[in-house]
């Protein structure tokens, strides 16, 4: 059995986000969440949201001991993208590409 918490459309870049997620992948929960503490990155806040957010998924349906919970799989996909334009010279602009994520953590017992 294993429980899980998706998070879309979230105003980080996949590609830095994905630095983050590696360091708690298969890790036990209260380690993930502590390394995340430490980091101290807008990309780490959001992830252990989505961490608690799951570990509360496990604790309602009372299927799981949340004790001996660890992070079976981070995944982080590129969501739509936002796209502005900055002026350049001589009338031309170009295009800036404000990137989303979407989060999706698995947790499972040990």
């Amino acid at each position: 059995m294993e429980s899980r918490a998706v998070l879309r459309h979230t105003r980080v870049s996949p590609q830095k986000t994905r630095l983050v997620a590696d360091q708690v992948r298969n890790k036990p929960i209260a380690d993930a969440l502590r390394t995340l503490n430490l980091m101290g990155t807008k990309r780490a806040r959001i992830i252990a949201k989505v961490l608690n957010s799951a570990v509360a998924n496990a604790m309602n349906t009372g299927m799981m001991d949340v004790d001996n919970l660890y992070v079976k799989s981070i995944q982080i996909d590129g969501g739509t993208m936002l796209k502005r334009f900055r002026p350049r010279a001589q009338g031309r602009a170009t295009r800036i590409l404000k990137r989303t994520s979407h989060i999706a953590v698995v947790l499972d017992e040990l």
